[in-house]
């Protein structure tokens, strides 16, 4: 999608891509004298640690090594990094009551990146970040030797890249038109050294696990409408490295665990249905239990069999009330992605809140923050949480909007016209220079009413604006927008549980295929109340510095209008035959059972369709 280019946000889909990847199985020149001494840091300064770890010391051994060598080129770099991640993961794919995959991966990845020329000009400028790293696999082994020729080979290399880009860079900068935002590069931050001893390991039971898998995807077999399923577990430990010219030592630890359930069908009209669940923790003993997770597997079932027969929606454009999470996700789609810092200096982005600092941006009553060092939210995991960015700088909590007043961008190291430093937001997947990138994204009210309120006011918009009913956004899948200033500046956010709300009292009404679209200063302003309660979205969002862990947190929200446009599907119709077993006394999911899955494990919202 950044082909394109686009920013998204999806719960299923990147994680449905690991998932089948899984199945197939298959970035003024300094004096040489001042650059040589921000160069040559001492060993010692790195380490933290009670014990030597082999890859850090040969991290630091070779840039060292390296920098003196370099200072002496011309054009020199100023700057040098090395990161690397040592990740061990166990992804275990169950479909129809069997394990598909069951493997165990290690693998050890190395970055260089460096900057040649100045703060103030480098190989990085404009459309030319990709000529500042280059990536490789390392040996898995502690070989100090092995892991040091990698890094050699990967430093020269990226020299050759990254100097040959400064005089283009330079050439380019005199030709051309001259630059509104002419602040520099890369920002200075003070170092930082902190080495965390702990190993982190895929603390799990694999086979027991694959029992559980086999069990929960075999759940699935009970529902013929559900034509394709399966159910996806990750677990992963990871050690990162960070090692810098400017002194940043860090090494620590995370570990991960995220369990997917996903099934599909597809309805009479061609139009395929999909519904997710995902789960996230630490550690695998974290997630929900087996009985948590079969009951999971009955509501996407019931979801799945309500929508088959739904009427598909038409374009309308209205009064709407969106879920916390649906919230959450148009958040950060239409606001957050807006508010990144990088977005503020290219010439070729929109820069739609670039010159609206101190200006409101949205309804006086609602504020936003940004904070990587919020683990958890009412008793919710966050995804986005972090201590230190891909940079080296500290996690910070950003007020980007105050009362309705734009404050704050999302900054990494490049600075911005009036922000000249980061505040721990450069993030980026291995391979890829870092970005401004939202963490956790946390929406707060001060106009809010409980849900039953919210309802009320929200029939009442229906009834004053004379429609015949109002769309409840339940919950969503992701969505994407278009920040350039080539493109329209738009939005889309994916729906998948959507209902007609009547003001005249007839029951809710689900239905299907339709997604919210809009452009964002006039849908951020079209918000007039909102809930009282937070609700929090995990997903992974891609952009140009990758895919990367995000939270998004936000009260239900009432718009007097969103505009929503018909759903793309495709004209394969739904399988000829049952499938295997559904001819020979496997039932279909009958209308009763559907609605007694959806009271057992549904929402505490208020805003389910009545029975």
């Amino acid at each position: 999608m950044l082909a394109i280019p686009t920013n998204c946000v999806r719960l299923a889909n990147s994680e449905n891509k690991a998932a089948n990847i899984s199945m197939k199985l298959g970035f003024f020149r300094p004096l040489i004298c001042l650059l040589a001494v921000s160069l040559a840091v001492p060993l010692n300064r790195f380490s933290s640690a009670s014990q030597p770890d082999v890859l850090l010391t040969s991290m630091q051994r070779e840039l060292q090594r390296a920098t003196a060598a370099l200072a002496k080129a011309n054009p020199a770099p100023y700057y040098i990094s090395y990161t690397a991640a040592d990740i061990n993961a166990t992804v275990i794919v169950g479909i129809s009551g069997s394990v598909a995959v069951s493997s165990n991966i290690q693998r050890r990845q190395a970055d260089v990146i460096m900057r040649v020329g100045s703060s103030a000009l480098d190989n990085t400028h404009s459309k030319s970040r990709a000529s500042g790293i280059m990536s490789s696999t390392l040996p898995l082994s502690d070989n100090p030797d092995a892991i040091s020729r990698v890094l050699w080979q990967l430093t020269d290399r990226e020299y050759e890249q990254a100097s040959a880009a400064f005089l283009k860079v330079k050439t380019n900068t005199a030709v051309q038109s001259e630059e509104e935002d002419k602040s520099p590069d890369f920002s200075q931050e003070s170092p930082e050294t902190h080495v965390n001893d702990v190993q982190p390991k895929v603390s799990m039971d694999q086979k027991a696990w694959e029992n559980r898998i086999r069990k929960i995807s075999g759940t699935f077999l009970k529902y013929p409408e559900i034509y394709s399923s399966v159910v996806y577990l990750q677990a992963s430990a990871t050690r990162s490295y960070l090692a810098t010219s400017d002194g940043t030592a860090l090494v620590h630890p995370s570990e991960m665990s995220r369990l997917v359930i996903q099934g599909e069908t597809r309805a009479e009209d061609g139009m395929d249905l999909l519904r997710v669940e995902t789960f996230q923790a630490a550690t695998p003993g974290q997630l929900p239990s087996d009985a948590e997770l079969r009951a999971k597997v009955d509501r996407i079932a019931a979801d799945l069999k309500a929508l088959r027969t739904a009427p598909a929606a038409e374009p309308y454009a209205g009064p709407a009330l969106l879920s916390g999470r649906a919230s959450a996700v148009f958040f950060h789609e239409v606001l957050g992605h807006r508010l990144e810092g990088h977005r503020q200096k290219d010439q070729s982005e929109g820069q739609t809140f670039t010159k609206k600092v101190n200006q409101k941006v949205l309804p006086e009553f609602l504020s936003v923050t940004d904070d990587p060092t919020l683990k958890a939210l009412n008793g919710t995991e966050l995804a986005g949480t972090y201590d230190f960015d891909d940079e080296g700088v500290p996690a910070e909590r950003v007020e980007a909007v105050e009362n309705g007043v734009l404050k704050n961008f999302l900054m990494s190291r490049m600075p911005i016209t009036n922000f000249s430093h980061s505040n721990g937001h450069g993030r980026r997947q291995p391979g890829l220079m870092p970005t401004g990138r939202q963490g956790n994204l946390i929406v707060t009210s001060t106009k809010s009413v409980s849900d039953s309120e919210l309802r009320a006011k929200f029939v009442e918009e229906i009834k004053k604006q004379g429609k015949p009913y109002g769309l409840y956004f339940e919950d969503i899948q992701g969505g994407f927008t278009l920040t350039q200033r080539a493109l329209p500046q738009a939005f889309q956010v994916i729906p998948v549980m959507v209902w007609r709300v009547y003001p005249d009292g007839r029951p809710d009404e689900l239905v299907r295929g339709v997604d919210i679209v809009g452009t964002p200063l006039l849908s951020l302003n079209n918000i007039i109340l909102t809930g009282d309660k937070l609700q929090v979205f995990n997903g992974i969002c891609g952009a140009e510095s990758g895919q990367v862990p995000v939270s998004a947190a936000a009260p239900a929200m009432l718009f007097s209008e969103i505009e929503v446009q018909k759903k793309n599907k495709g004209t394969d119709r739904p399988p000829l035959m049952p499938p295997p077993g559904a001819d020979q006394g496997s039932a279909p999911l009958t209308e009763g059972a559907a609605v007694k899955a959806r009271s057992k494990v549904g929402s505490q919202e208020g805003m389910k369709a009545k029975p």
